[in-house]
């Protein structure tokens, strides 16, 4: 079982001609809300792609409609409690080159306490699996807590924020990474090129495996001195919001299936590849059987 301590946000999406500049007043073309938070958009993924997870979140009471999108998608919600609060949510935008600009506010998010780490924890079993991000506060706590507890511990640290570096990362089993967030733990510049970026977090974090995610360029996995690469899948953006969520989700549920690495990077990357093509985050998602179609060369 996979264990995901994650994120629930309430995405509003305004489709703009660019991202709005300073002191600008920018009409958009279209809104729309819907489902999002890293944490839920990777529970819902690997959900789609046929994994086993539970969901441990916090979302306001009245946003339960939330709550029942990832229960339907068949991800164990019975650790998202409803609460008298505001929910997280992410004001997004998105311009015609499908680039994203996102202001959040992290609501019931940030409201757990030392004893519910210490009860979602003591409900799991020595070996599960921990999945988590930064949009959640407590890391600290958790993933020392989660450790001793015998869990592995998968860690993406997005949004990459100061306190990141001061986490225990040594403990952490997987690391998933973009390029800003890889530049950000080495000290590099962000136009290092992929060797360089994980020639340092191997030196950093030398029993930690690292997926890290290029977009256009691909993306790589790394364990000790064996280093795997996934070419990117030639496809038009349309939005890339929730496309690295996606990866993520499907990446762990193909681990679970014990599929070889470079299988694991293939899954992840189509399924990335798909949504891309799509608008929206949770939305943009795609089932296992569209995975599975692309993989053999066919078309949705």
């Amino acid at each position: 079982m996979l264990h995901n301590f994650g994120s629930i946000n309430l995405d509003h999406v305004y489709r703009v001609p660019h991202l709005v500049r300073p002191g600008e007043t920018l009409a958009s073309d279209d809104y729309r809300i819907g489902l999002g938070g890293k944490g839920a958009n990777q529970s819902l993924a690997m959900a789609r792609a046929g994994g086993r997870v539970c969901h441990w979140g916090r979302l306001g009471r009245q946003d339960a409609w939330a709550r029942d999108t990832l229960s339907r998608a068949g991800v164990d919600v019975s650790r998202v409690n409803l609460l008298d609060e505001p929910s997280g949510h992410a004001i997004i935008q998105v311009d015609e080159q499908a680039e994203n600009a996102i202001i959040l506010f992290p609501g019931a998010n940030h409201g757990f306490r030392r004893a519910d780490l210490n009860e979602l924890v003591a409900a799991t079993q020595p070996g599960d699996w921990l999945l988590t991000q930064n949009e959640c506060l407590g890391l600290a706590t958790l993933i020392p807590l989660a450790d001793d507890h015998g869990l592995k511990i998968a860690f993406n640290p997005a949004p990459m924020s100061a306190e990141v570096l001061g986490l225990p990362l040594s403990r952490c089993r997987l690391l998933f990474v973009n390029r800003s967030e890889a530049a950000g733990l080495t000290g590099l510049a962000l136009d290092a090129g992929a060797d360089a970026l994980l020639d340092a977090l191997a030196a950093q974090l030398p029993a930690t495996e690292v997926v890290l995610t290029l977009g256009g360029e691909g993306a790589w996995y790394q364990q000790g001195d064996q280093r795997l690469f996934q070419p990117a899948l030639p496809v038009k953006a349309v939005d890339t919001t929730g496309a690295g969520d996606t990866f993520i989700g499907y990446y762990m549920a193909a681990r679970q299936t014990r599929l070889p690495g470079g299988e694991c990077l293939k899954r992840a990357a189509t399924a990335a590849a798909l949504a891309v093509q799509r608008p929206g985050a949770a939305e943009s998602i795609p089932d296992l059987a569209e995975v599975e179609r692309a993989l053999q060369g066919e078309t949705s």
